[in-house]
């Protein structure tokens, strides 16, 4: 052992520092969650206790318990059991809380009871980012990403589910029943045996089926006809895979410093109705009387781009194709040129396809235009396999083709946003693990996702700017 670096012997008595705060680097991530605490008006964000009873027994602080989870999830320590014996073990844990020691019920209950005060936090966070001018561009991306809750698929039901498993049930039961009948004919002492086996599951897959018919009781008198039965506010989404029982995380994401300046948790499947509501919590979030958003084309909706411009938001998203016209040879949608001079388009073999009537559906007016020289059109086969073409535009078009023009004048914008907003999505769920949420319901799942946020805004600007930096602007 003698060319190795050896180590002091365990049974040795040791002096050990004097102060606990030797321990502690200046860099230390601790001393900036310390900090970042120690500065929040904790009352004013909604915290319970920060003013002590005046009976009973003595209550932790809020900043204590806040400053522990901050640092649980800093370090990916989310679980209220580990945080626990974290806080017995760790000497960081030991600095940061004054060598302070709660139960896995304590701090389980705080997060549970702060929920609106913990995501104040986060925000909070946000506007010292603000302040610290890290959002100058004005210009954030926007995207929604599947995260998996805690329940099972096989908890998860919709109407298809329940009479696909309804029908399995009974073709097991009908099996069943078979079986016995063959049993019967067999010798006494191996009917018997085989008969009460087969019984035993006819009995338990009858009662499996009395609790799918209670199941689709309650499932009649849902709103989206769909019901989990593990946490009551999950539901099922489509993604790329075989999809999850979980919920869609909408951010928008600052395309400086990829700073996630605001989120939002739903436990809706699509993205379409979100444009509006995220981009104007952005806005108000970094303090932009102008902001640009970025997002795919699963955002694609008129209303929704139209609220935008209503709301001096510009939004950059590309068009749904919807048309099978292109993949069959045919020309598109985008080979018809519109006029507004003259209220009329202009067809691929240079006819006009003027204005013919307007409807209203689903609360949208809609023109149509088409032209009576169709039938004679030598490329007639190229353009449609009716009557004649027909174009449907909707009264608000035109900021849809202005915003199709910045597309066009802005190439990269798409490969802004995936440069943007992806990286957060993926260190985010590196850090959660592959179970994801611990919480269940909308609002706790809501306060988790929040501290996740925060752990990973707090990391960004300590890149940023480093920790020195960092406290010095948080006490300023």
């Amino acid at each position: 052992m003698k060319r190795f670096i050896e180590g002091g012997s365990r049974t040795q008595s040791t002096l050990l520092p004097e102060c606990l705060d030797d321990y502690i680097a200046e860099t230390n991530l601790v001393r900036v969650v310390d900090v970042f605490v120690d500065e929040l008006a904790l009352g004013k964000l909604g915290f319970e206790g920060v003013e002590p009873a005046a009976t009973g027994r003595p209550a932790y602080h809020p900043a204590v318990l806040l400053k522990l989870y901050i640092y649980g999830y800093l370090n990916r320590i989310q679980s209220s059991r580990r945080l626990e014996k974290e806080s017995q073990r760790n000497v960081e844990l030991m600095w940061l809380t004054g060598r302070l020691m709660p139960d896995f019920k304590t701090i389980a209950s705080f997060r549970k009871d702060n929920g609106k005060a913990i995501r104040n936090v986060c925000r909070q966070f946000v506007v010292l980012c603000q302040q610290l001018g890290l959002f100058s561009e004005a210009l954030v991306a926007i995207d929604g990403s599947k995260f998996k809750a805690v329940n099972n698929r096989d908890r998860n039901f919709t109407s298809a589910k329940l009479e696909r498993r309804m029908q399995e049930i009974e073709s097991s039961i009908n099996r069943y029943l078979t079986e016995l009948d063959t049993a019967d004919r067999q010798e006494p002492a191996v009917a018997k045996v085989r008969g009460e086996r087969l019984q035993d599951k006819i009995a338990a897959l009858k009662e499996q089926m009395k609790a799918l018919k209670e199941i689709e009781i309650r499932l009649n008198d849902t709103p989206d006809k769909q019901i989990s039965l593990t946490d009551a506010d999950a539901r099922s989404m489509k993604t790329r895979g075989t999809g999850i029982v979980g919920y869609n995380v909408q951010t928008a994401v600052d395309a400086k410093n990829h700073l996630i300046v605001a989120h939002e948790v739903t436990n809706i499947g699509i993205d379409r109705d979100q444009l509006t509501t995220m981009a104007k919590e952005a806005r108000a979030a970094i303090g932009a009387e102008e902001l640009t958003v970025i997002a795919d084309r699963g955002y694609f909706k008129g209303e929704e781009i139209v609220a935008c411009h209503e709301a001096g938001i510009i939004a950059i998203v590309p068009k749904t194709t919807t048309s099978s016209a292109k993949a069959n040879g045919r020309f598109d949608r985008a080979d018809f040129i519109y006029a507004p001079e003259k209220n009329e388009y202009r067809c691929p073999a240079d006819q006009a396809l003027i204005w013919r009537c307007s409807t209203v559906e689903r609360g949208l007016k809609l023109h149509r235009y088409w032209s009576s020289n169709c039938k004679q059109c030598a490329i007639k086969e190229k353009c449609t396999p009716g009557v004649e073409r027909r174009i449907t535009r909707w009264e608000r078009e035109d900021i849809l083709e202005t915003m199709q023009d910045r597309l066009d004048q802005a190439p990269d914008s798409m490969r802004i946003r995936r440069q943007t907003v992806e990286h957060p999505f993926g260190t985010l769920k590196l850090w959660m693990g592959s179970a994801h949420f611990l919480t269940r319901t909308l609002d706790r799942v809501s306060t988790e996702m929040g501290l996740h946020v925060l752990a990973y805004n707090l990391k960004r600007v300590m890149k940023i700017l480093g920790s020195g930096a960092l406290i010095e602007a948080m006490r300023a």
